[in-house]
């Protein structure tokens, strides 16, 4: 369908109408400032205390408008007969804001949440040379560094703080006093039927006497009674003890050289 004539100007018309009905409000800047959203892009602040002179964002930076100067210090043992250490001591941090693109890739990479961005924007300079911010400068820029944003109450705590408080959940714990009885133990409200011992006694378990088994090997024991033996014949008199009476083929009453008959 070909468009009808003089639409395009009835539509552009419509759109003036409708801001003609609308209340005019003017931004009386510089005397009020703007509120401008929580995520400006406007300067970038550094907090020194963060930064180990690690190089990443002056290495990352795609204009490479971040100068960093640091030198080496020796520090002491922190315990006697330790091993002293070195480490790296920030000299110079300067930004370059006539060859900042802003996009953002310094504050992404610093492992040591050195460098965050804030909402600063009035910073202009007649000379572009003034553009190149010294630390001191952008350590006064951290202070306008707004808040984070509250998290979702529905958002998982950070491990940071689920670590920081199991810790300090067993400190509190071992500092607590012992109970008087330590091994018992009061019933939880997770689990309802666990109740706490009680004092009475243990009632002694009786010993059972053992059941036999079942069966043809169970058979009672049989009672064999002892065979009887023969009497010990009396030794003869005048005999000595050490005179065997018992000889095979005498008797008690011959006499030596006599023997039995048949």
């Amino acid at each position: 369908m070909p468009p009808i004539p003089g639409s395009g100007l009835a539509k552009g018309l419509a759109v003036t109408l409708r801001t003609m009905t609308k209340k005019t409000v003017t931004a009386q800047y510089p005397d009020v400032q703007p509120e401008l959203p929580p995520r400006t892009r406007g300067v970038i602040g550094l907090f020194e205390e963060n930064c180990t002179v690690c190089m990443l964002c002056a290495r990352e930076c795609p204009d490479w408008c971040i100068y960093i100067d640091s030198h080496k210090e020796t520090v002491p043992p922190a315990a006697p007969g330790g091993r002293e250490r070195s480490r790296n001591v920030l000299d110079r941090f300067a930004i370059d804001f006539s060859l900042c693109m802003y996009c953002g890739i310094c504050i992404e990479v610093c492992p040591f949440d050195a460098l965050f961005w804030s909402p600063e924007f009035e910073y202009a300079e007649t000379d572009i040379h003034e553009l190149t911010h010294e630390r001191d400068k952008l350590r006064e820029w951290m202070w306008t560094v707004p808040s984070p944003p509250a998290l979702d109450p529905a958002a998982e705590e950070p491990k940071e703080l689920a670590a920081a408080r199991k810790a300090a959940d067993k400190l509190a714990a071992a500092a607590a006093p012992s109970p008087t009885n330590p091994t018992a133990a009061a019933p939880s409200p997770t689990n309802p039927t666990a109740a706490a011992p009680s004092s009475a006694e243990p009632k002694p378990v009786e010993a059972k006497p053992a059941q036999r088994p079942a069966g043809p090997a169970a058979a009672e024991p049989k009672h064999t009674e002892p065979k009887p033996t023969a009497p010990k014949p009396e030794p003869a008199p005048g005999a000595t003890p050490d005179q065997p009476t018992d000889q095979p083929g005498k008797r008690p009453g011959d006499q030596p050289g006599e023997e039995s008959a048949g």
